[in-house]
């Protein structure tokens, strides 16, 4: 799956909802699977600097 807005795993397999022109796009993929994703997918974590000192 490429560029994926949402992942959910059931069983053994990944149900992946990706958005294209016309809208979204709902695909399911066997595991183990590559899918990259959107930025919106996740909220990335900065770390403080505290913590890479």
């Amino acid at each position: 799956g490429t560029f994926a807005s949402e992942v959910k795993v059931e069983d053994k397999k990944l149900t992946v909802t990706r958005e294209v022109d016309g809208g979204l796009e709902t695909i399911s993929l066997k595991l183990p699977a590559v899918v990259t994703s959107d930025l919106r997918l996740n909220e990335p974590r900065y770390a403080t600097l505290p913590n890479i000192m």
